[in-house]
């Protein structure tokens, strides 16, 4: 069996897992996720309010090959709890002399060394901010 594939997954306050068949269903307060387990060596069961991804490989060829299923099924199940509960959030650090990022609404502007700004326009599903270090203004 797959190490990352044996950890059960928390499911917190706020969140429900339904499995119908071979499609597991993620709803939280933000919103609600689907994935379709395509392999028939793998199951799903919800026990002790924790969902467990189970292996069942029938001979040694395929052994390899549904142990990275395993781990693959248990770690996008993760990644959905954590989504609909908290939402993904990643901070990012500009090193260098010279190198700026700003905001205007949901406009990034990056000045990074080249001789004009890069400027992205970001969907409103992304919230941005940026913050100048403590000590530099």
């Amino acid at each position: 069996m797959s190490r990352i594939g044996k950890l059960p997954v928390h499911i917190p306050s706020g969140v429900s897992v339904k499995v119908d068949k071979n499609i597991v269903t993620v709803k939280g307060p933000k919103g609600e996720l689907k994935q379709q387990i395509a392999n028939d060596a793998i199951s799903v069961v919800i026990e002790n309010n924790e969902v467990i991804v189970n292996c069942d490989a029938k001979n040694k060829k395929d052994t390899q090959r549904f142990k990275a299923f395993h781990g693959l099924y248990r770690v996008l199940i993760s990644n959905m709890v954590k989504g609909v509960s908290e939402g993904f959030r990643t901070q990012l650090e500009l090193v260098g002399v010279g190198y700026r990022a700003s905001n205007v609404g949901q406009t990034l502007e990056l000045q990074l060394g080249f001789s004009h700004p890069i400027v992205f326009v970001l969907p409103n599903e992304v919230k941005l901010t940026t913050e100048m270090p403590k000590g530099e203004a």
